[in-house]
């Protein structure tokens, strides 16, 4: 086929202040980080854009990543802004490949905050650590006015050791390679969602928060042929695909059969106008793969329990660089862009 583009109707950036939409992990987030960040900071680490930075320190790759969290609300179904700030950080530095090792983390509250929430949350973020096999070493608080911070934000980095023979980059794609995702997509974005809105469903929907590294290092024992790791977290499925189509140069093909979605999630999705590929995950990867170990890797990660549903979805191509596109249930093929904005803002 020959893509297109599109002709429905875009929503025009705001250009002289910040939306939302900026923080949506779509093309306003890339617009951000094109027009503001990249010229202020440039460096060729930074250049990659991946979600780790991996840095030689005396002859030691050290893998390095920052990240922060505003989810609302604070707590919801599998999990909390604590586990979440934890689980969300090692999954950066496992998409490097790295063993997780350290934390810092940063608590910024808002004057009048309840001490037993604080308390619960500081508690839940120190289980994840201990469970994680990681220390938090370091950290710092910050009190705002009341009225100016909702509740809490906590910024965490992260440092873990990196393999001297892996290097593992959004850049390495190839024509040819296997997409693979390890299990059901849209759980954490529609469980936030339901709590934040007080939607009820026949079966409750839970956020599939989880630290991805020990998954990743059965992977890794298993074959070396991977090229990419992702979570898609902030604009799902899509924004991460396309983020790698794009540093790639080559064009990505889905199956829509083969993307795994649960009846409830599906359903919500439906009523709400929302499209599962959008849908952020906290406990979800895609992994680009040299077709010969494909199958070999999905039956290594559906011996763990955060692969057990992994599966092949898609095809990498050297046709329509740059777009992700997909075979749907109806035997068509439609473009799968990025958002420009946010389905649901604040989300992590």
């Amino acid at each position: 086929m020959s893509v297109l583009t599109p002709s429905c109707p875009i929503i025009i950036p705001v250009k002289d202040h910040v939306s939302l939409g900026h923080g949506s992990g779509g093309k306003l987030s890339a617009q951000l980080m094109r027009d503001v960040f990249l010229p202020a900071f440039t460096n060729e680490t930074l250049a990659r854009l991946d979600d780790q930075a991996v840095l030689i320190v005396n002859g030691t790759r050290i893998a390095f990543t920052t990240d922060s969290f505003v989810v609302k609300p604070l707590f919801f179904p599998g999990g909390d802004i604590g586990s979440l700030a934890v689980h969300g950080t090692i999954n950066d530095l496992a998409m490097g490949g790295a063993q997780p090792l350290f934390l810092s983390c940063a608590f910024i509250i808002e004057e009048g905050f309840p001490m037993e929430k604080l308390r619960r949350i500081a508690a839940s973020l120190g289980r994840a650590a201990e469970a994680c096999g990681v220390k938090v070493v370091t950290g710092d608080t910050k009190v705002v006015d009341k009225g100016s911070g909702d509740g809490v934000f906590i910024n965490t980095t992260g440092i873990g050791l990196v393999p001297n023979n892996l290097f593992l980059s959004a850049s390495e794609a190839r024509p040819g390679d296997a997409v693979i995702l390890s299990g059901y997509i849209g759980d954490h974005g529609i469980a936030i969602l339901a709590e934040r809105e007080g939607l009820e469903f026949e079966t409750a929907i839970e956020s599939d928060s989880a630290a991805l590294h020990t998954l990743v290092a059965e992977m890794l024992d298993t074959t070396r042929a991977i090229r990419v790791l992702r979570d898609p977290t902030r604009g799902g499925v899509s924004s991460s695909l396309n983020e790698i189509a794009q540093q790639s140069g080559v064009g990505i093909i889905l199956d829509e059969q083969a993307i795994p979605v649960r009846d409830e999630v599906r359903g919500a999705c439906e009523m709400l106008g929302l499209d599962p590929l959008y849908v952020a995950n906290e406990g979800k990867l895609l992994s680009i793969v040299d077709p010969a170990v494909a199958d070999d890797l999905v039956a290594t990660m559906r011996r763990h329990p955060l692969g057990r549903d992994a599966r092949r979805i898609g095809t990498v191509t050297a046709k329509d660089p740059g777009w992700v596109t997909m075979r749907t249930l109806l035997g068509t093929t439609r473009i799968v862009d990025m958002l420009a904005g946010d389905q649901l803002p604040r989300i992590c």
